[in-house]
């Protein structure tokens, strides 16, 4: 039975993307098999793994909208171990769809329920709002990753984002737990940057994990080309550093 986590935060430009594919990538080198799903219309983490978004027949939007399975849209990124469910600008148009339907904030959980014995880990990459869509996500799985800057306004919204995670556990999924609070962009030589930082060990140091994104150029090129950063520049600081963040989610999800 897979382990699926969702990356989710509302505010956009916070390592979120960058994180779901380079820790999908990351543990799938680890020797898991991972799928990683594709949840945002602006479909970045499928042309992150190399995908061509126009060449998509089958997508995350067909599985959202009951049109097609979930194994239907699965596709092989050539990456070790690595699989796809990617996204197509469509997928903006499901959050209307969605809103009649019964159960809707549990569609996702239950496409996915045939393909979860296929996986060790299923990483959901979210959309940058507290939608239906990162609903869903949150709904079918088992732990929550929280990729977030060291700014004030980051700070602020992690207090409304861990308010959404505590409905979403009390209504649909009971088991829902946050897996870790990752620091991206980390600039240290900024004031700010630290007292963030020492804001949030204050209130989740158990959730906080050890290792630290720091801004990196390698990290901001690979997107670029297609490829996650241990394929792009496996010697880079943010190749080593989303290896060792892949190594505590092991260990804390311990399968």
């Amino acid at each position: 039975m897979a382990y699926t986590i969702s990356l989710a935060n509302q505010k956009g430009g916070v390592g979120k993307t960058t994180s779901a594919v380079n820790l999908a990538a990351a543990i799938g080198s680890l020797g898991k098999r991972v799928l990683l799903i594709d949840l945002d219309p602006q479909g970045n983490t499928t042309s992150g793994v190399g995908v061509q978004r126009k060449r998509v027949k089958v997508s995350s939007y067909d599985v959202m909208i009951g049109s097609s399975p979930a194994s239907a849209a699965i596709i092989d990124t050539g990456f070790e171990n690595l699989s796809l469910i990617p996204s197509q600008i469509d997928l903006a148009g499901a959050e209307f769809e969605l809103v009649d339907l019964e159960k809707r904030e549990l569609v996702l959980k239950e496409a996915l329920k045939p393909i979860e014995g296929d996986f060790d880990y299923i990483f959901i990459d979210c959309p940058p709002s507290l939608g239906i869509l990162s609903i869903n996500a949150l709904a079918a799985s088992s732990g929550a990753v929280i990729p977030m800057q060291c700014e004030f306004y980051s700070l602020e919204g992690l207090s409304q984002l861990m308010l959404t995670i505590k409905q979403v556990k009390k209504h649909y999924n009971p088991s829902l737990e946050i897996t870790g609070i990752l620091i991206t962009m980390f600039n240290g030589r900024l004031n700010l940057s630290a007292q963030v930082l020492d804001e949030v060990k204050k209130y989740y140091a158990d959730k906080l994990f050890s290792t630290t994104i720091v801004r990196n150029v390698k990290l901001s090129e690979a997107p670029s080309f297609g490829e996650p950063i241990i394929y792009y520049d496996k010697g880079s600081k943010g190749a080593r550093a989303y290896l060792d963040v892949a190594g505590e989610i092991l260990e804390r999800t311990s399968l």
